[in-house]
């Protein structure tokens, strides 16, 4: 494990020179609160190395090089987000190659199917769920996370291969662009939906008002404890309390019987501001604009259509465009480029 700057210095020339960088993050969300980015696994030829960000090493002149690449990841969305959220991160390029298998036609697209399938070795599913903030490290998640990134290079060589005898090739390269893209971004989480749990459809707005306050005690708590907030409460519960305050019911029984006073009356207090809040919540509107009837037969045949080229192609018909976005083709007046589709997965929908 590299955790000083002494030692990311000596690995900084090999990296350098390298001809591929392989990369992948583990973080620790099934454990705190938030999450946070644990581990930062690099592959290069013939070395595998681990790198701790929560040590106090300065990891700049790594993402620095890092920039100057083609990085291999699979299934990046997630990686590329924990990246940008925590050293503002953002690739010049990357290869990822759960993308590539999708777009030859892959059914099983994880990386040790991949991994099998492709290189004949088969990965241990290995400490999935492990706590990746605990130091040191166990042998066997050593031996999980490397193995993480020692296989990509050789993969992506053959997957690359075959997308450029398919023809895929540049698919490949517009979609790792718009993920990266997409990545970049920041979205900040609306503060009127994001407290909206499961089920918190069905309540009236008292209801909500009190679920409102729940979510936020919840919030407050999981930060305290560094704890995630399902660990808390669960979401059937915070419906169900929301329901049985309004009914003026006994809300105690409900609670998880772990709880102590202090998380029972921090419940309570907030079930109360809940049942005194002057603002209370509407139901998200449901609105139902029904298609026209030729709307609804320009959606058949681009349906259709884009079954066609999937069936031809073998792949999956909603890389190409999925229901929705037919939906929105067919709509009068809607274009490709209003419902953000890649030249090629136009090219195919013509």
């Amino acid at each position: 494990m590299i955790d000083t700057d002494e030692q990311l210095a000596a690995l900084l020339p090999r990296l350098r020179a390298a001809k591929w960088i392989a990369l992948d993050t583990e973080a620790d969300s099934l454990h705190a609160y938030p999450e946070k980015l644990c581990l930062l696994q690099v592959g290069i030829e013939g070395e595998d190395a681990l790198l701790d960000p929560l040590s106090a090493m300065n990891l700049a002149p790594a993402l620095e090089i890092f920039q100057g690449h083609e990085l291999i990841f699979h299934a990046a969305d997630y990686d590329l987000r924990l990246m940008r959220k925590a050293w503002a991160f953002r690739p010049t390029a990357i290869f990822d190659t759960m993308l590539a298998s999708r777009l030859l036609g892959f059914a099983q697209f994880g990386l040790g199917n991949l991994v099998e399938q492709c290189l004949g070795v088969k990965l241990e599913k290995g400490p999935q769920k492990a706590d990746w903030a605990r130091r040191p490290l166990t042998e066997r998640m050593e031996i999980y996370a490397r193995n993480d990134t020692r296989h990509l290079k050789p993969l992506a060589d053959i997957l690359r291969k075959e997308l450029i005898e398919k023809g895929r090739l540049a698919w490949h390269q517009e979609s790792c662009a718009r993920l990266i893209e997409d990545c970049s971004v920041i979205r900040e989480p609306d503060p009127n939906a994001v407290w909206r749990v499961k089920g918190s459809h069905v309540l009236v707005p008292a209801e909500l008002a009190v679920l409102r306050e729940i979510w936020h005690w919840r919030e407050g708590e999981a930060t305290l404890v560094n704890k995630p907030p399902f660990f808390i409460l669960s979401p059937e519960t915070m419906v169900g309390l929301a329901q049985a305050a309004v009914l003026q019911r006994d809300c105690e029984p409900l609670l998880p019987r772990r709880f102590s006073p202090r998380r029972v009356g921090g419940v309570l207090r907030a079930i109360e501001v809940g049942l005194k809040s002057p603002d209370k919540p509407q139901r998200p509107r449901i609105t139902h604009d029904r298609p026209t009837e030729p709307e609804r037969q320009r959606f058949r045949d681009l349906e259709k259509h884009r079954d066609r080229h999937a069936a031809e192609l073998h792949i999956d018909p909603t890389i190409i465009a999925s229901r929705a976005t037919l939906l929105a083709l067919a709509r009068n007046g809607a274009s490709p480029a209003e419902v953000n589709l890649m030249k090629w997965q136009m090219d195919l929908l013509q």
